[in-house]
């Protein structure tokens, strides 16, 4: 059971949601009705229960000062460019040993640390926090402590897993585990297509393609051999997969995935800038 103080999500969309999901899971306990807040009331509806108060700005306009009013946790989940605005809004009403987390990409600790009094950290969770398989990039501002650092490792092991790194890492680490899956998705996108192109029904490559995926990461994790070793595996002296990935090699996958992260980070890197 993982114990976490009082906690307030602003902006509850996918990630928010995906984390909210993780927080009210049957092995996790929170202090308090967890508060989060949406635009409207068609979104903040469905989030209502016993263990979450719901708000929506439409109906409640300071909605976000009152979710963070007693809250030690307060979860940033709003778009970059409205997070400078919502700090300053809710800046007054943070209680003082509150901890400030975002989640938005190109948000330094250093913007944050300008707008907020307190510790603030900075966040990187992907898209398989619905899923509950996350890998999150956690890294703390100039003014956070171990103990601090720690409380949003813990929320955040609610999604996953937690690479605590420096925050010069962050911008780095979204163009690996951030834009990963859809790197993946993209590839089995592609397999797809040329599986139906070999004669098969979308639903039979859909079957295969995405079959092979799930049973090739569950095989690796599972089994705690090298990637190198479990393609060895497979891969017969002069068989057909070793035809296959020669020709692999030869596109120069490395090269390409250099140049394509370098332009993810490039890309990061202009946002932060404003």
């Amino acid at each position: 059971m993982v114990s976490l103080p009082p906690i307030a999500i602003l902006g509850t969309g996918s990630m928010g949601g995906a984390i909210l999901a993780g927080l009210t899971g049957p092995s996790v306990s929170v202090d308090g009705r967890i508060r989060v807040t949406n635009r409207t009331v068609e979104k903040a509806r469905p989030l209502s229960s016993a263990a979450v108060e719901s708000f929506a700005l439409e109906e409640t306009p300071d909605a976000n000062r009152l979710a963070v009013t007693g809250a030690r946790l307060v979860l940033v989940g709003v778009k970059p460019g409205m997070v400078p605005d919502l700090l300053r809004e809710i800046a007054e009403n943070l209680e003082p040993d509150a901890i400030v987390v975002s989640v938005a990409a190109a948000v330094t600790t250093a913007t944050m640390e300008a707008i907020v009094p307190g510790s603030v950290l900075r966040a990187m969770p992907n898209t398989p926090a619905i899923v509950g398989q996350a890998v999150t990039g956690l890294a703390a501002g100039s003014r956070s402590t171990a103990a601090e650092l720690a409380l949003g490792r813990s929320l955040f092991e609610t999604i996953g897993t937690v690479l605590e790194v420096p925050e010069n890492k962050i911008d780095a680490l979204s163009t690996i585990s951030g834009s990963g899956p859809a790197y993946v998705f993209y590839f089995i996108e592609e397999l797809t297509r040329t599986a139906v192109d070999l004669g098969f029904t979308a639903e039979e490559a859909e079957i295969m393609v995405n079959g092979t995926f799930l049973g090739a990461a569950e095989l690796l994790v599972s089994s705690g051999v090298a990637p190198e070793e479990l393609r060895r595996r497979v891969t017969s002296p002069k068989g057909t997969t070793e035809r296959a990935i020669e020709v692999l090699q030869s596109a120069d996958l490395k090269n390409l995935f250099d140049r394509a992260t370098a332009a993810a980070l490039a890309r990061a890197q202009e946002m932060a800038a404003g």
